[in-house]
């Protein structure tokens, strides 16, 4: 009878329910007195006794198994060597080769840095006085001889160096130079003043002629000789140009060219002035 309780052939599995009481499922044996339980755990803060199952202490809510330790922070340089993990290719992609980073790099930079010190140490004060001239103001360089290869009667070479811009030197002839020479040895140059004409004075600078180009020699102490031509405005007062140079013993000036120049008109030049520094 298909739903109800007829006969089953054996073997045969049916989901009807099968008649009778229900199977007894067996008790929780009794607890025995004196078995062991779980150990408790002592806080190590205050001591207190804690279930085995908790985390936190019931008294003073300290963590019970705080876990390992966190790692220290290795050293910079462990930093520096180290290598760095890289995470892995995607599936199908080729991995490129990573640069491996030598681990002598950190050796020869240091041996490189000591080798650039021993080396420098002889250039050190010379690098300094250099830094020390640069930020120091330039001081006046009057020369210790002075010399022309022309002149005119009452304008001589002097005259352009003495300090007063109403004197002044004449030259004699085209081509004539004025020469300044200064003491072994040397001097750092830094700047060249010229005072153009017979004066500062406007109505007095116009009553000669006035270089208008010049060309400055510069010599050193070994010999060495460095030239550089000049232009001058045609402006009564001050014009000052740099004129770099160390080591100087010798400086000549030779007028090119001339502003106003004709008939009864000799060039003139009131003031030359070198500044730098001594030593």
């Amino acid at each position: 009878m298909p739903g109800g309780t007829g006969l089953r052939r054996p073997g045969e599995v049916t989901e009807a329910p099968v008649p009778g009481p229900p199977p007894e499922v067996p008790a929780a044996g009794p607890v025995e007195a004196g078995a062991p339980s779980a150990p408790a755990v002592r806080c190590p803060g205050c001591g207190t006794a804690n279930a085995a199952d908790r985390t936190l202490c019931v008294r003073c809510a300290r963590p019970l198994a705080p876990g390992p330790p966190p790692e220290a922070r290795p050293s910079w340089w462990r930093r520096l060597l180290r290598r760095r993990s890289r995470p892995a290719p995607l599936a199908g992609t080729r991995p490129r080769r990573a640069w491996r980073r030598p681990r002598v790099v950190l050796p020869l930079v240091l041996v490189l840095v000591a080798c650039g010190i021993w080396f420098g140490l002889p250039y050190a004060g010379r690098l300094l006085g250099l830094a020390r001239e640069e930020t120091s103001p330039p001081e006046s360089l009057p020369p210790s001889a002075v010399r022309a290869s022309g002149a005119l009667k009452d304008h001589p070479a002097t005259a352009a160096f003495d300090g007063f811009t109403n004197r002044y030197w004449a030259v004699a002839a085209p081509g004539a130079t004025l020469e300044a020479e200064f003491e072994a040895p040397g001097v750092r140059v830094t700047k060249l003043v010229v005072f153009a004409g017979t004066s500062a004075k406007k109505d007095e600078f116009l009553t000669q002629a006035r270089p208008a180009r010049i060309v400055v020699e510069v010599v050193r102490a070994d010999g060495d000789t460095s030239t550089r031509r000049i232009t001058l405005k045609d402006q009564p007062g001050q014009q000052t140009f740099d004129l770099r140079g160390s080591g100087v013993t010798r400086i000549r000036v030779t007028p090119e060219t001339a502003y106003g120049a004709g008939r009864g008109r000799h060039l003139a030049v009131a003031e030359v002035e070198f500044f730098g520094h001594r030593g």
